[in-house]
């Protein structure tokens, strides 16, 4: 008998879907403005492009626990930038892009068939996805009390959010890490978008010792350097917090050979140690959000949250495929709401991450929907 494929545990592709509205947005006679997808466009910071040609001549096996000075870097930053405190060099993994390490980390940790995985209603497809792939319930709310009383082996967070850009305040954050210890649930903070604020409260980390009190145990925050430092097509990321689920992810991945590439390690460092380039990054993306955001409101759109991340949470008030359409008539592609979950079925998400040419564009054809 042959076992089911492993794609049929999986949700379809949600990018597949926007296949046809892509056609119609190139077919524009100015070009398509593609801002349904969150890659950077500007160049990968010099200081960083220097570090990986220093260290191009690699050719040895690098160890999937990383480079002391990797981890020691990703500990500086998050106590010079978000005052996370306590972390030694055994709380810290470097690893091949968040991406990877969210969607196979239940499996890594032995999550499965019977366990209960839950996630934000509105949320990045790739926990669902990991629980999928692991075998576990999943669950999509922003509840603890719709959870039941069922017990999640795992629980993901995800501040500032993608989609909609909302920063988890203090308290909140405060409640959830009491209400996962109580209950022995494993926490795991995605915050690639952490460097991402725009309006309203700084994102906290859940390392921050005013959310954790001090201790790390059984928590865990990803992060990423893609947004920050124009590094997506480089797959640098780290997770850090509780040494002893560090440590479980850690047996794991040697078993399975995944290591972190040496030349990437090196330019993790200079990334890390290195604020004026995130600093005039941070500059660009705000004025290009400034531009779309305006934008939006003119042509008759709601912006809600987007208080932080790279995107703005936008609708009409109307079915969000209909807007996707609607956009896309225009030459402007952007993201459905309804792949981030049924709660977004009437927004879609507009990435700031084009160049100033294409937000130009996109500014001055929404100006013909007033």
């Amino acid at each position: 008998m042959t076992p089911p494929a492993v794609s049929d545990r999986l949700p379809d592709f949600p990018w597949d879907k926007l296949t046809a509205y892509a056609a119609t947005a190139r077919a524009h006679p100015d070009g398509i403005v593609d801002l349904s997808v969150g890659t950077p466009v500007d160049p990968t910071p010099e200081v960083v492009q220097a570090a990986l040609r220093a260290a191009a001549d690699a050719p040895g096996y690098p160890t999937t626990i990383g480079l002391p000075e990797t981890r020691q870097a990703a500990i500086d930053w998050l106590e010079r930038r978000f005052g996370v405190t306590g972390l030694d060099l055994d709380a810290v993994l470097p690893v091949i892009g968040s991406k990877e390490l969210i969607g196979a980390m239940p499996m890594h940790l032995g999550i499965g068939a019977g366990d209960l995985i839950t996630y934000p209603a509105l949320a990045y497809p790739t926990y669902e996805v990991g629980a999928a792939l692991s075998g576990a319930e999943a669950m999509a709310t922003d509840s603890l009390t719709s959870i039941g009383p069922r017990t999640p082996r795992l629980m993901w967070l995800n501040s500032p959010s993608n989609p909609t850009g909302r920063v988890l305040p203090l308290d909140h954050l405060k409640k959830v890490v009491d209400w996962c210890r109580e209950r022995g649930t494993l926490l795991v903070s995605d915050e690639c978008y952490i460097e991402m604020a725009w309006e309203g409260e700084q994102p906290l980390s859940i390392l921050h010792p005013d959310v954790c009190g001090g201790s790390h145990e059984g928590l865990l925050a990803v992060h990423s350097l893609s947004k920050r430092s124009n590094l997506a097509g480089y797959r640098c990321a780290f997770v850090a917090g509780d040494p002893a689920l560090v440590g479980e992810l850690l047996a794991v991945r040697k078993n399975l050979g995944l290591q972190m590439p040496m030349p990437q390690q090196r330019a993790m460092v200079a990334a890390l140690d290195d604020d004026a380039h995130v600093v005039a990054q941070h500059a660009r993306y705000a004025a290009r959000r400034a531009k779309l955001k305006e934008a939006l409101v003119g042509a008759g759109f709601r912006i809600e949250h987007s208080e932080a991340s790279l995107y703005l949470w936008s609708s009409r008030d109307e079915d969000c495929w209909r807007t996707v359409a609607d956009l896309s008539e225009l030459g402007i592609l952007v993201a459905p709401g309804a792949f981030y979950g049924r709660a977004g079925h009437q927004h879609v998400r507009v990435a700031f991450t084009a160049t100033d040419e294409r937000v130009d564009a996109a500014v001055a054809r929404l100006a013909t929907l007033r």
